[in-house]
């Protein structure tokens, strides 16, 4: 037989895959149907730092809070959302490479990519006032009001707490295809987790539960759109306005940050 052929003719990784789908257990009729279409409408759109290689965003008690990436360049800073300016800023250690970032009271927890550690703030001031640490990598975060939320770039939501930073619990996140991976910057809104999908277009609707992608945002006309400047990056930045029905989307190195509405596709 040639390398990598199988007995009865078929490449080896087709006979591993077809043996896979035979010995998968069975999927759940509802976990079957696609994740149901869901559409946008730019409703305002505001300037951002070009040069921001954002990581995480979130707005709370009407300030617009950020966490950059890259070594020797993470920061922490709190923007004024009309001009695009940072109001104030805290860098990380040269060491240290920012991520994910969510507001739970009066604070701010800021995760880290490879470091293991979670870094908090005084919301008001940005003063460093303490941190978590955790075995994973650190991509995205947000919180339901009882519990930490947190990605690390697999298919997996892990739930924590937000004193401790303790497992609580966690769930595979899938769809009608299976898991789904990459899993990136995060936010709880109206009972539902939203997630960029790294490197793609596309923020997926969870339901915190069961791990069960309900729904899915394509923003590829805001991404071409974007990444037609020099420098930009991938899609990567959810914060949901409270009251307002709007989220505000960006990416790394953009030039614009979008205030959207999401709707169900007709």
């Amino acid at each position: 037989m040639r390398p990598g052929a199988s007995r009865a003719g078929w490449p080896a990784w087709a006979l591993a895959v077809a043996l896979a789908l035979v010995l998968a257990p069975p999927v759940a009729a509802n976990d079957a149907a696609p994740p149901a279409r869901i559409d946008f409408t730019v409703v305002a759109t505001y300037p951002h730092d070009r040069h921001a290689y954002t990581q995480g965003l979130v707005y709370a008690a009407g300030a617009l809070y950020e966490s950059t990436g890259l070594y020797g360049r993470s920061t922490l800073r709190r923007v004024n959302l009309q001009s695009g300016r940072p109001e104030l800023v805290r860098a990380l250690a040269p060491h240290l490479f920012g991520e994910g970032l969510t507001a739970f009271g009066d604070r701010l927890i800021q995760l880290t990519w490879r470091a293991g550690t979670a870094l908090v703030y005084s919301r008001d001031d940005l003063r460093r006032v303490g941190e978590l640490r955790y075995p994973t990598e650190g991509w995205g975060l947000t919180h339901d009001g009882r519990h930490l939320i947190m990605s690390d770039g697999s298919a997996t939501l892990y739930f924590r707490d937000p004193l401790t930073f303790a497992e609580v619990r966690r769930v595979e996140v899938r769809d009608h295809r299976g898991p789904v991976r990459l899993l990136n910057e995060l936010e709880h809104v109206g009972g539902h987790v939203y997630a960029n999908v790294y490197g793609s277009p596309l923020i997926v609707r969870i339901d915190p539960r069961s791990g069960r992608v309900t729904g899915r945002v394509d923003l590829s006309p805001l991404v071409a759109e974007s990444r037609a400047s020099p420098g930009a990056d991938v899609l990567n930045g959810i914060a949901y306005v409270p009251g307002s029905g709007r989220f505000l989307v960006t990416g790394k190195r953009w030039s614009r940050l979008y205030a959207v509405i999401l709707k169900p596709a007709n």
